[in-house]
């Protein structure tokens, strides 16, 4: 068994199928089938089940996954440490984002990471629960993760270091009855149309609250990609509860945005392993954590030199 079995193993996974990751890798297909036949034989289990002219993972493979990933982790921690011995030089950061924290804090810790180590790639993948997030770290996908949840979380066997709070607002389009900057209650959204997140989310729980008043709100659309709200509120098609992260943005793009009260808060968290980081990994969660005390400092006013 060695490192380039498992890169492939984890490359037909990843891609599914053979004839795929033979074209994502840039080998020839018999050559990767033989690589694939080889640790098989080495491991003594089938990795895959071939169905029709696919391939399913078995249960020896599925269970392969994580050590796979680990193994591969470990490997490029190696080699990131030795070139690490004269300064950070190239890597990448694998880290899994849901959708409000991947717009803030993480376009300031991404504008500055550039900065701090330019010949290091930042690679984001999507999740859209602190589940996913957490599911993704513990697999080895990611090395990183940053989640909002409603509570702290604190997941078994991951390190968890507290970000921020992120208050919730409300986005509107201009020139309507919410005002740019005005605080509002929730009896002031009567009559409004809202649009929201699917059942589950903090905002869907707080935009629910204010439907149950029977104040005449009513919930015109139903999302599953947060990215689709700031669009739809500038079209006109209803107001959203949005945690802050969002208001630079809207704003930036003439919506109103307005502070609520009674102030329901995203608990924004970064996990990670607590061990096998590659230097680069190690970097980012530094500066994630210099961000978080510098954000601690700005909420309890102390002032920022």
């Amino acid at each position: 068994m060695d490192a380039r079995q498992l890169e492939y193993f984890l490359a037909i996974v990843e891609h599914g199928g053979f004839s795929r990751a033979a074209a994502a890798l840039h080998v020839a297909q018999p050559s990767l089938s033989q690589a694939m036949a080889n640790l098989e034989a080495d491991l003594g289990v089938a990795l895959f089940h071939r169905v029709g002219r696919g391939v399913v993972l078995s249960e020896a493979g599925t269970e392969l996954l994580e050590p796979s990933r680990r193994v591969l982790r470990d490997l490029a921690a190696v080699r990131d440490t030795a070139a690490a011995l004269a300064g950070l030089h190239g890597g990448t950061v694998e880290l899994a984002t849901m959708p409000s924290p991947g717009i803030e804090p993480l376009t300031t810790l991404i504008d500055r990471f550039a900065e701090l180590h330019p010949s290091v790639t930042v690679s984001t993948q999507a999740a859209f629960t602190p589940d996913e997030v957490v599911t993704l770290v513990r697999s080895g996908a990611c090395e990183l993760g940053l989640l909002g949840s409603a509570s702290p979380v604190n997941p078994s066997g991951l390190d968890v270091l507290y970000v921020e709070d992120q208050p919730f607002v409300v986005v509107a389009a201009p020139g309507g009855a919410i005002e740019d900057g005005v605080t509002i209650r929730p009896d002031d959204l009567a009559g409004q149309k809202l649009i929201a997140s699917r059942t589950g989310s903090l905002m869907r729980s707080i935009v629910d609250d204010v439907t149950a008043g029977g104040t005449g709100t009513q919930i015109v659309t139903v999302v599953d990609h947060r990215t689709s709200i700031l669009p739809l509120v500038l079209t006109g098609v209803g107001v959203a509860v949005l945690p802050s992260s969002w208001t630079r943005l809207a704003r930036r793009c003439g919506a109103a945005v307005a502070p609520i009260e009674p102030t329901a808060h995203l608990h924004v968290a970064m996990v990670s392993l607590p061990a096998h980081l590659t230097p680069a990994a190690r970097a980012f969660l530094a500066l994630t954590g210099s961000l978080a005390q510098r954000r601690a400092r700005e909420a309890d006013g102390e002032p920022i030199g």
